[in-house]
């Protein structure tokens, strides 16, 4: 490994982190409009990097009014050589409780080898992961293995409208053997993982409303509909205690993993009581009967309820039996299965379980089907060689339970293989309180994806 670049790496962690600590400062939360400049920052940033490290056709791409900018740059001087597609988003999620954060979420803190800050892991310093392993052989060698286009978002935490547009509209410009994304982790620490499938996603927003106005509940409570109550008992009914979703038809075109895949996850150094205590801290485990926690996270559809408003909520009392109220309810969806389809059959039944003289309504705030990659291509298999090589251990698959929207845009408009290279940790904490990135996998994901590129050219 003793080549140019990868001297490069080791010599300039220092600068590596300096720079990535400049980048998670920036509070670039994208679904708070009064953050838009940081947003914007965030982005003009990466375009510097782009530029001091040596790309070509350097841009920040303008959406629709509103919308977040893309940043794309490109270096295609290795003719005849494989074009990768590395993608990556500078947004981030609000920090809130702030009271829960050990350190400022937008100062980042170095503590047992971790750095704490909103952004961290997801996606800041993964992005930048593939930032720095192109920068290494522009900087010490002036030329890449292959070739590198580099398409960077900053609406992935909203729904990525920006870039769902974008693609169609560019197939040439983004054109690629196979397209990278570091928006994932590993199933452990010291266990380099390839993601090979990511669940899909359905979010929608739920309005009850009742009375034209808020009324008193002495003067109207008994004969007035109440949209708060509405919704508790369309969202009782949504899911049994069996942990089965009651959407008619929702399971029809479910399927499950194939033998061989699931022998694979058997074979993971995963243990149930671990998990329970380190990274889910309840007291119990909920879901599907009949399957194992790896199935109901990986390869089962699931509808969580993420937040219900409505009414009087402050310090004291106040005796409101309110007009309208609001819950915030996703479904993540598994192959097969259509956001779409998922989408009418969710709206058909919360129409059908709406209460007498409620009226409701469903929003649907993002949607994105799941995607599944074949470990039997080269772009997989040269992936899995390089983390071998950096981690020095063997490479194992698994899938992912969240989603990653740009995955199936990718496979869609592009039919290009995603390769998932991760260098997340499970715990974390990606969304919460007290978010951290590893620091050894930050340094060594930018040489496993340093190695990549140089199997790939080789």
């Amino acid at each position: 490994m003793a080549t140019p670049a990868f001297e490069y790496y080791q010599a300039h962690q220092k600068q590596f982190l300096e720079g990535l600590i400049r980048l998670l400062k920036v509070p670039s939360i994208s679904t708070l409009p009064e953050h838009k400049p940081d947003v914007r920052s965030a982005a003009n940033f990466l375009a510097d990097e782009f530029r001091a490290m040596g790309m070509q056709r350097v841009e920040i791409i303008e959406g629709a009014e509103g919308q977040n900018p893309l940043v794309y740059a490109e270096w295609l001087g290795a003719s005849g050589k494989p074009t990768l597609l590395f993608y990556g988003h500078y947004d981030v999620q609000p920090p809130d409780p702030l009271e829960e954060w050990s350190s400022p979420p937008f100062e980042p803190s170095i503590r047992n080898q971790n750095i704490y800050a909103r952004g961290s892991s997801d996606d800041k310093g993964q992005t930048y992961i593939l930032v720095k392993a192109v920068e290494g052989f522009l900087k010490s060698e002036g030329r890449l293995p292959v070739n590198v286009k580099f398409l960077i978002e900053g609406e992935e935490e909203v729904g990525g409208e920006h870039i769902e547009a974008f693609v169609p509209k560019n197939p040439e410009k983004l054109r690629a053997d196979a397209a990278i994304i570091c928006d994932t982790e590993m199933f452990a620490p010291e266990l380099p993982t390839i993601t090979t499938g990511l669940r899909g996603l359905v979010y929608t927003e739920v309005e009850a409303r009742g009375a034209a106005h808020d009324l008193h509940s002495g003067m109207y409570g008994g004969a007035a509909p109440n949209p708060m109550q509405a919704l508790a008992e369309i969202i009782s009914r949504l899911k049994g205690p069996d942990g089965k979703i009651r959407i008619p038809g929702f399971y029809q075109r479910v399927e499950r993993p194939s033998a061989k895949e699931l022998a694979a996850w058997k074979r993971l150094p995963f243990k149930e009581k671990e998990f329970l205590k380190k990274e889910v801290g309840s007291r119990a485990l909920t879901g599907e009967k009949g399957y194992s926690v790896l199935e109901r996270l990986w390869a089962r559809p699931t509808l969580e309820v993420h937040g219900i408003r409505g009414g009087f909520t402050g310090e004291g009392a106040k005796t409101v039996i309110p007009a309208v109220a609001t819950a915030k309810i996703s479904m993540r969806l598994v192959p097969a299965m259509n956001p779409k389809e998922v989408i009418r059959q969710f709206t058909a039944y919360v129409k059908k379980l709406t209460p007498p003289g409620i009226q409701t309504s469903v929003r649907v705030l993002s949607s994105a089907p799941s995607s599944v990659v074949s470990t039997e291509n080269r772009y997989i298999e040269a992936a899995a060689e390089a983390m071998e090589q950096v981690f020095k251990k063997k490479t194992v698959y698994m899938r992912s339970g969240g989603s990653i929207p740009i995955a199936g845009l990718f496979d869609r408009y592009l039919k290009t293989p995603v390769v998932m290279m991760g260098f997340g940790l499970p715990d974390d904490r990606l969304h919460a309180p007290n978010e951290k990135f590893y620091l050894p996998n930050f340094y060594r994901g930018i040489e496993a994806v340093g190695r990549y590129m140089e199997l790939l050219g080789s």
